[in-house]
């Protein structure tokens, strides 16, 4: 007997911005697991079960939820923003590929979510308006060496990068020494765009050259958009600030 397994995205935490089709996934699942402030998001009914973890255990929680489907339950697995940026879609993934067989045969749906780079873009104007990119910060699952080589090549590439994972207690230091590497090849004056809660209440948006730009200014409800050499920002009288990447940029078409 092989259950279903949905592994959803809450979005950046404003309820209003969970998918209709999340939504609906929560309706029908009676097991839920997931890191506890995410589940903390849902109005879960009395006959659905949450299994709470901590942020670390990702692989863990997914190997639960997969015995569970697999036993014939209605599962879901949650994330915040989207499940398959940084988030569980992976771990479930990694965990089907490396588990038992009949774990293959549980009937898994991954849904899409709005991810906080999405939220902070949207709230500030539109510095995703050309190329971009994302990468996390954190070196829990890959070595420091590879991401300072990612955020050098993607600064060169022209690139705007959004940064997750920014720092945290355990990582006090990574976004600083990332504002190092980016002032070596982007202009003083790119602006850096500090997304705390896109969407909730306590959400706070900031704006600093990146000559200036503080790192602790973040932490890890943050995410943070750098801009490209062409990204601008527009002042308005009694206004936020927007910012925003031009569609096109000037060059020899080959």
């Amino acid at each position: 007997m092989t259950g279903k397994l949905f592994v959803i995205g809450t979005g950046p935490g404003n309820p209003d911005q969970m998918t209709p089709e999340a939504a609906d996934a929560v309706s029908q699942a009676t097991e839920f697991y997931g890191y506890g402030p995410y589940l903390d998001r849902l109005n879960l009914r009395s006959d659905q079960r949450r299994q709470a973890s901590d942020n670390r255990e990702e692989l863990d929680r997914a190997a639960a939820a997969l015995h569970a489907a697999a036993t014939g339950a209605t599962v879901c697995v949650v994330s915040g923003g989207d499940p398959g940026v940084f988030a569980m879609a992976a771990a479930v993934c990694e965990a089907i590929d490396s588990g038992p067989e009949e774990w293959r045969a549980v009937d898994l749906v991954v849904l899409p979510g709005i991810t906080a780079m999405l939220a902070v873009a949207a709230r500030i104007g539109a510095p995703l308006g050309h190329d971009f990119c994302a990468i996390s910060l954190s070196d829990n699952l890959k070595p420091w060496n590879i991401i300072e080589n990612r955020l050098s090549m993607a600064a060169q590439a022209g690139f705007v990068i959004a940064l997750y994972n920014p720092i945290s207690k355990a990582r006090p230091w990574q976004l600083g020494k990332a504002f190092e590497l980016l002032r070596l090849a982007l202009p003083a004056t790119t602006p850096v765009i500090f997304g705390r809660a896109a969407g909730r209440p306590d959400e706070r948006i900031t704006i600093q050259p990146l000559a200036e730009a503080d790192a602790a200014t973040a932490d890890m409800a943050t995410c943070v958009i750098i801009g490209s050499p062409e990204t601008k920002v527009i002042a308005r009288d009694g206004k936020p600030d927007l910012v925003y990447t031009p569609r096109f940029i000037a060059g020899e078409n080959r």
